[in-house]
């Protein structure tokens, strides 16, 4: 008997939902990076810079 005609009703696979990845962590870092930033420009103003005003 040929069997290329013949449908099967087999069960879907459950699909693995991709949970959404929380900005937490980007968004900590890149405050972490601004608050480093101006740290380094009033360090830069404050101990290397000419004082000539």
């Amino acid at each position: 008997m040929n069997d290329k005609n013949v449908l099967r009703f087999e069960r879907r696979k459950p699909r693995q939902e991709k949970k959404p990845v929380s900005p937490g962590p980007k968004k900590g870092l890149v405050w972490i990076v601004v608050a480093v930033v101006i740290a380094l420009a009033w360090a830069y103003y404050q101990f290397i810079a000419p004082q000539t005003l």
